[in-house]
C-alpha cells in the first residue's frame, strides 16, 4: 500500500489538521483520539527540506549555501522563515532598510542580494 506523507494543513482553508487515527504498521492495532504534530511538520516542504540540509550542516552556512545553490541572504531569509513557523520569533522582524541600501552602495552586496533582504 502507498504511504503518503502527513500533511500539516488543510488543503482547502491551510488551517492546522489533527491527526485522529493512528494504526501500528505491525499488528495493525489503531488508536483514535486527537493528536497534534509536531512543529516541523507545519512547515511547507521547502523550509522542512532547509531544516534538515541545515541540521544536517551543523549549520554551517556556507555549507548550506553550496548544498541548496543558494546566496547567503536567501540562507538567511530561509532560516528566519523557518524560526517563525515554529514558532519563534527571530529578532530580525525589523528591516534597516538604510544599512541594506549602505551595502548595496559600498558594493558589499548586490542588486539582487538588496532586494532579497527587502523582502
Amino acid at each position: 500500500m502507498k504511504q503518503y506523507e502527513v500533511l500539516g494543513h488543510c488543503p482547502i482553508c491551510y488551517k492546522r489538521l489533527l491527526v485522529t487515527q493512528l494504526t501500528c504498521q505491525g499488528c495493525k492495532t489503531q488508536i483514535n483520539g486527537q493528536y497534534t504534530l509536531n512543529e516541523f511538520c507545519y512547515l511547507d516542504k521547502e523550509l522542512l527540506n532547509f531544516a534538515i540540509v541545515f541540521i544536517k550542516n551543523r549549520g554551517n552556512i556556507k555549507e548550506v549555501e553550496r548544498e541548496l545553490g543558494i546566496s547567503y541572504p536567501t540562507v538567511r531569509r530561509m532560516l528566519d522563515q523557518t524560526i517563525q513557523g515554529l514558532g519563534f520569533t527571530t529578532g530580525q522582524e525589523t528591516i534597516d532598510k538604510q544599512d541594506i541600501l549602505s551595502q548595496l552602495e559600498r558594493g558589499d552586496i548586490t542588486v539582487e542580494e538588496a532586494t532579497e533582504r527587502l523582502k
